[in-house]
């Protein structure tokens, strides 16, 4: 089992800066590369201050250029925001920037409040996102590309310059359903998922339906992965994990008010609302406790044949603290899972 950092901007405090915000999470890059994880991932959100960035195939370029092997994740860019006509080209540059480093990630976009002042109604996201994954594919991978659909109609055009690997970078689809992850898989596409703050059922179910759908493939689905994005954090000792915990729940206070909440947001800071869940119950569901807690907590997965596990820490802890922590799930709960070691740390 492979470990990504996602590199997420929580940003409760606008007197903080967008600078430090992203020297934080360029820093934590770095010590990924250092430390032996897989990848590090990048989010794609607009206009608020939950996992905030605009411009993540411009950051993927930034930490291709501060490290020098760890892959790089967008998870996830929302393709219906976009013109396919002229980011299939930005996503082939953004190939050649990284060195071939970058992993697509892409998705429909979940938050309302976003994407409908964006001017997506939420109701056509799913079509657009289907003719748009179409139309990248197209581009990506064929000449003199022409199209007649609902959302794009135009005359023969060829992206430029041609990707370098044939149809692109490496594509994974994020998708929360069960059935969704099925069928997707079944299509070739790698899988991006989420439990999201509990319901380890979802989880099994999401599990199930990518296995099936492999074990249907045979040798046409052996390479394709599963990832699994879950925050978490290593703490110190139990008053450490207390305010690890309140902290997430505060997060999951905002983040639930522009994914299934009403999408209150004053000034571009989105509202904490309050939840149903207390922040015992959600420290519980997610990795947040010592080393020997998380380990206990990955096991399962493991168990399960998840590929990739994508660990967000980044819920407004100071920035310090998540570099230390970063260093220690690495040092003492990543070998117990993947023989890459934890190396680069002494380098």
């Amino acid at each position: 089992m492979e470990f990504s950092i996602q590199l997420s901007a929580d940003y409760p405090d606008k007197s903080y800066g967008g600078d430090r915000v992203y020297a934080d999470m360029l820093a934590q890059a770095v010590l990924a590369d250092r430390l032996g994880f897989d990848a590090v991932s990048v989010t794609e959100h607009h206009l608020i201050n939950c996992l905030m960035m605009p411009a993540p195939l411009q950051f993927a370029v930034k930490i291709a250029a501060m490290t020098t092997r760890i892959k790089i994740m967008t998870s996830i860019v929302v393709l219906p925001l976009h013109d396919m006509r002229t980011y299939a080209g930005e996503v082939v540059a953004t190939d050649i920037f990284t060195d071939g480093r970058l992993m697509l990630g892409v998705g429909r976009g979940a938050f309302r409040y976003e994407m409908e002042r964006l001017g997506v109604p939420m109701e056509e996201t799913q079509a657009r996102f289907n003719e748009s994954l179409a139309v990248l594919q197209a581009l990506l991978s064929e000449e003199e590309v022409s199209w007649g659909g609902e959302f794009y109609k135009f005359d023969p055009i060829t992206i430029m310059p041609r990707p370098v690997r044939a149809g692109g970078p490496q594509m994974m689809m994020a998708v929360l359903n069960p059935e969704g992850i099925y069928h997707c898989t079944k299509r070739g596409f790698h899988i991006q998922t989420t439990p999201l703050s509990g319901n380890h059922q979802l989880l099994l179910d999401q599990v199930d339906a990518f296995n099936r759908a492999k074990a249907e493939m045979d040798e046409a689905g052996r390479e394709l992965t599963l990832s699994l994005s879950r925050v978490g954090f290593v703490t110190r000792d139990q008053a450490d994990r207390q305010k690890k915990a309140e902290a997430a729940h505060r997060y999951y206070s905002r983040f639930d008010n522009v994914f299934t909440g009403p999408g209150l947001v004053d000034n571009g800071m989105v509202r904490e609302l309050p939840r149903q869940q207390s922040a015992e119950e959600l420290a519980e569901s997610l990795l947040i406790g010592s080393p020997q807690e998380i380990t206990d907590k990955l096991a399962p997965y493991a168990e399960l044949g998840i590929d990739r596990v994508i660990l967000n820490p980044n819920f407004g802890c100071d920035a310090q603290e998540t570099l230390d922590a970063i260093q220690c799930f690495a040092e003492e709960v990543m070998p117990h899972f993947t023989s890459r070691p934890a190396t680069e740390a002494a380098e």
